[in-house]
C-alpha cells in the first residue's frame, strides 16, 4: 500500500500541472488581443478598420463608433489603418481569421477590394461599408453602405458659388484642395462641384491638387497655389481641415480669408464652423461623422440575417455664417 501511495503522488502532481497548462492554453485562445478566434460570450463581435486620424471629422467618427459599440453591447475590435490600404486589407484578413461576426470599414480608396471582400464572403462574414464606398462591380461582396452623398456635397458647394457670383463681370479664379487621391469623397466632391459650375464659363478652376484631407496638407498646397497664381478669388476645400490649413497660408500671404478669397469647405466640424461664424469661411456643406449608432443597428441586423437597404444616407444640411453662429453652441463635433 505504501508503494501504491508513493506511485500515486507523482501522477497527481503531473495531472495538476497538466490542468494548469490546459487552463493557460484555453485562456490564451480566448484572448481577443492575441489574434485568435473571437470570444464566444454571446456578444456580437464587430471588427472595424478605420481610415486613420487625419482630421477632426475622422476623430469624431471614431469616437462615435466606439461609444455606440459600448452602448449597444457589441464587442469592438478596432484598427487604425493610418491612411494605407495595405493596412486595411491586413486588418480585414485578421478579422476573418478571428472569425468575427461582422466586419465594418471605411475604405481608404475606392479600388482594389474585391479579393479581400470575397475572402470575407467565403468565410460567411457580412461586411458593412461606412462613410466611403468601393467601386466593385460585385455588390454582393458587402451588405450595405452607410454614409453621405459626396456628389451632393460638392454640388451644393458649387451651387452656392454660382448663386453668389452671378453678378461677377469677369473670370472667377478657383483653386481646389482635393482629398486623398482615389478616395470616394475626393472623387465625388470634385465631380459634384464641377457639374454645378459647368454652366458658368466665368467660373474657372485654375489649379486642383490633393492636400490628403489634412490641415498640414491644406497649408502646404495653398502656399504653392498662392505662389503660382497671383489672382485667386475662391478656394474650394474638400474638407474643413484642409481649409483651416489654407487659412494660415492665406493670412501669411497678407490676404484676408473670407474677403480677399472666398472659402467653401465640406464637413462642418466645430473648428470649421467657428471659422465660418468668424467670417473666415463663407460656406460649409455638412458631412456628419456620427455614424456609430446606425452602424451598430446595422451590425445587429445583418448578423441576424435580416435584409437591409443597399445604401443608407445620412441626413445633412449646409451652413452660412449666421447659421453657423446659431448652430455652434449645441454642436456635438
Amino acid at each position: 500500500m505504501r508503494n501504491m501511495r508513493m506511485s500515486l503522488a507523482p501522477r497527481r502532481a503531473v495531472a495538476a500541472v497538466a490542468a494548469v497548462l490546459l487552463a493557460g492554453t484555453v485562456a490564451a485562445c480566448g484572448n481577443s488581443d492575441t489574434g485568435g478566434e473571437a470570444a464566444d460570450d454571446g456578444k456580437i463581435v464587430l471588427g472595424f478598420s478605420q481610415v486613420g486620424a487625419e482630421s477632426g471629422w475622422r476623430t469624431a467618427n471614431t469616437n462615435s463608433i466606439k461609444e455606440a459599440a459600448a452602448e449597444a453591447g457589441i464587442e469592438l475590435k478596432f484598427d487604425d489603418a493610418q491612411q494605407k490600404q495595405e493596412n486595411q486589407i491586413k486588418a480585414i484578413r485578421n478579422y476573418i481569421q478571428q472569425q468575427v461576426d461582422v466586419i465594418g470599414f471605411s475604405p481608404v480608396v475606392e479600388s482594389g477590394w474585391d479579393t479581400v471582400l470575397k475572402e470575407a464572403k467565403d468565410a460567411g462574414i457580412p461586411v458593412i461599408l461606412t462613410d466611403r464606398a468601393v467601386d466593385s462591380a460585385d455588390t454582393s461582396l458587402y451588405k450595405t453602405f452607410l454614409g453621405s452623398d459626396f456628389v451632393k456635397e460638392g454640388r451644393l458647394s458649387g451651387e452656392w458659388l454660382v448663386e453668389n457670383t452671378k453678378d461677377a463681370t469677369g473670370d472667377v479664379n478657383i483653386v481646389e484642395l482635393q482629398g486623398t487621391t482615389g478616395s470616394a469623397p475626393a472623387n465625388d466632391r470634385k465631380k459634384g462641384f464641377a457639374d454645378a459650375i459647368a454652366a458658368s464659363p466665368n467660373l474657372k478652376v485654375i489649379a486642383s491638387q490633393s492636400g490628403d484631407f489634412t490641415r498640414a496638407g491644406g497649408k502646404q498646397v495653398m502656399e504653392q497655389f498662392l505662389k503660382a497664381h497671383p489672382k485667386i478669388d475662391v478656394l474650394f476645400a474638400h474638407n474643413d481641415d484642409m481649409g483651416l490649413g489654407a487659412l494660415e497660408a492665406i493670412t501669411a500671404a497678407g490676404k484676408e480669408p473670407g474677403k480677399d478669397i472666398t472659402i467653401i469647405t465640406i464637413d462642418a466640424v466645430k473648428d470649421g464652423m467657428q471659422a465660418l461664424a468668424d467670417g473666415k469661411f463663407n460656406f460649409i456643406a455638412e458631412c456628419s461623422p456620427l455614424l456609430g449608432p446606425q452602424l451598430m443597428d446595422l451590425a445587429k441586423k445583418v448578423h441576424a440575417g435580416e435584409e437591409v437597404p443597399p445604401r443608407i444616407e445620412t441626413e445633412e444640411t449646409t451652413f452660412t455664417q449666421e447659421q453657423a453662429k446659431e448652430a455652434l453652441p449645441n454642436r456635438k463635433y
